[in-house]
């Protein structure tokens, strides 16, 4: 299928994803690495899966310390293409200010923010709900994608649905946001069928998310305009924007307004949290599902294991030896080790915290 009419890809490529330390780190954010096994990087994934939809038309609003890896590992992109960001401002900041360029470089642009460090498996199922999301966005809804739950999950936040949209087959109305809940409240929702996994994918024309973001701190719309304007102003004026996600900034007040619509979606989407939502993503890839042994991310040469499961992720070089183990962790890197189990994994954002209080930011 051809690229669709004025449809602009916004990739937000920020964060240091700490639970996944020390693979991922500050200087080398888990976006830049191929954690699927598919030979390139979370971000350039993400590229391969919207070029089919956007063709050339994309912006990428990264950290200005990543901003040379970005470009490196996108030359399709163009220089104009990279937008880098003085300083972390959340995600409204980032995507707020793709959409008020948009708002000036294409009246008719409808765009689609995807986070760069997502994973998704079936690209085609992916379009077509972009696809729908375009469709409803163009009609002036703010659009978000919500992902089909296959666990009730506590991890995520959840979108309710609500009635279906006229005139849009496969779109419903957003009754709210709910943030992340109980396991126990999480079982409630998916047994209703009325809730989707919330991930943060949102198609819109960009006139219509400044002006709903407008309606909620005028100040914040009207500076992003500003920098639009005159890029040249955007060390002035960056500063001055509040720290908040799209969410909470826009999402949530607009569902509440009646104003936000959702595409459920099955494309088995992942967001690789730590690292055993990693270690089951790569034995949902693994070409020999039955083999024995732990996984492996990087040269499976070094890795020798005895009666053991888990992960391995050997980067140092050196041999990896794990003896005895039920679902350890291993990431061996050349400054640091981290030894845990895939249960324990979301702790893992603990050590990170301990080294930056101890002055470690070497290491972070």
């Amino acid at each position: 299928m051809p690229a669709l009419d004025n449809f602009w890809a916004v990739i937000p490529a920020g964060g240091a994803g700490t639970r996944l330390w020390p693979l991922s780190r500050r200087s080398s954010p888990k976006f830049l690495h191929d954690l699927s096994g598919s030979g390139q990087s979370l971000l350039q994934d993400t590229w391969t899966r919207l070029a089919p939809l956007a063709g050339d038309r994309f912006l990428v609003v990264t950290g200005r310390a990543h901003q040379h890896e970005v470009r490196e590992q996108l030359p399709a992109v163009g220089p104009d293409g990279v937008l880098a960001e003085p300083s972390p401002r959340d995600s409204m900041a980032a995507i707020g200010l793709a959409a008020a360029l948009l708002e000036r470089a294409d009246p008719d642009a409808v765009m689609g923010s995807f986070a760069a460090d997502h994973v998704i498996r079936d690209d085609d199922a992916f379009g077509e709900s972009v696809r729908l999301a375009v469709g409803a966005a163009r009609d002036g809804w703010l659009v978000t994608l919500g992902i089909d739950p296959t666990f009730p999950s506590s991890a995520f936040g959840y979108i309710h649905l609500g009635d279906d949209l006229a005139g849009h087959p496969g779109a419903y109305a957003v009754r709210e946001f709910v943030e992340k809940p109980s396991t126990a409240t999480a079982e409630t929702y998916l047994a209703t069928g009325d809730y989707r996994w919330n991930a943060g994918m949102f198609v819109v024309r960009p006139a219509v998310l400044l002006d709903l973001l407008a309606e909620g701190d005028a100040e914040f719309a009207a500076t992003l305009r500003e920098i639009a304007q005159d890029v040249s102003r955007l060390d002035e004026l960056w500063p001055r924007l509040p720290k908040i996600a799209l969410d909470h900034a826009v999402a949530e007040p607009a569902a509440s307004a009646g104003r936000v619509v959702v595409v459920p979606a099955s494309f088995g989407w992942d967001d690789v949290g730590d690292f055993d939502s990693l270690a089951a993503l790569l034995a949902d890839v693994d070409a020999n599902p039955d083999a024995h042994g732990p996984r492996v991310l990087g040269d499976a040469s070094l890795v020798r294991s005895v009666d053991s499961t888990g992960l391995v992720v050997p980067r140092s070089g050196r041999v990896v030896a794990v003896v005895g183990l039920d679902d350890i962790v291993v990431v061996d890197t050349p400054d640091a080790l981290l030894v845990t189990t895939r249960a324990h994994a979301q702790q893992v954002k603990q050590v990170v915290t301990g080294l930056q209080q101890d002055d470690r930011g070497d290491l972070t």
